[in-house]
């Protein structure tokens, strides 16, 4: 499962210097559909033809995927979404403990929702922005 979520993490980090956000799609899917999109998209790929700019991030159970999006996790990424920023002021902005947010943000960017990047700090040093990889999450879920 982690490896999955580092492949979707490095996937989507190469679409995030691109100037829009693209939607992503965080659903329940059992391995073998999984497997199923990636084998279209590499026939996609091996015939030359484009590849869809889509976005899926895939848990096999969804115990998992409530794990990962709490309330207060997707609360934090709409206050990130609409203003990037250091996680001392968006805990600020928050009104949450510091220390919350980091670990939030670190189980944001493992799934691949948020990427932190370092910029130059005015007057010192660099800084750390976290900013949202999607402008929106769609949630699908099929429990039976």
């Amino acid at each position: 499962m982690n490896r999955r979520l580092n492949a979707i993490a490095r996937c989507l980090s190469l679409r995030s210097s691109r100037r829009h956000l693209p939607k992503v799609s965080v659903k329940i899917e059992r391995l073998d559909e999984f497997l199923g999109r990636a084998r279209k998209l590499a026939r996609l790929a091996d015939a030359g033809k484009p590849i869809p700019e889509s976005v899926v991030i895939s848990f096999e159970d969804p115990a998992d995927m409530l794990a990962v999006l709490t309330p207060a996790r997707l609360a934090l990424f709409r206050v990130i979404k609409q203003k990037p920023g250091s996680i001392a002021s968006i805990a600020q902005t928050m009104k949450r403990d510091r220390s919350a947010v980091t670990c939030d943000v670190a189980a944001l960017g493992k799934a691949g929702l948020v990427t932190i990047f370092e910029k130059p700090h005015p007057g010192h040093g660099r800084v750390k922005e976290v900013r949202a990889r999607a402008n929106a999450i769609k949630l699908e879920a099929l429990v039976a």
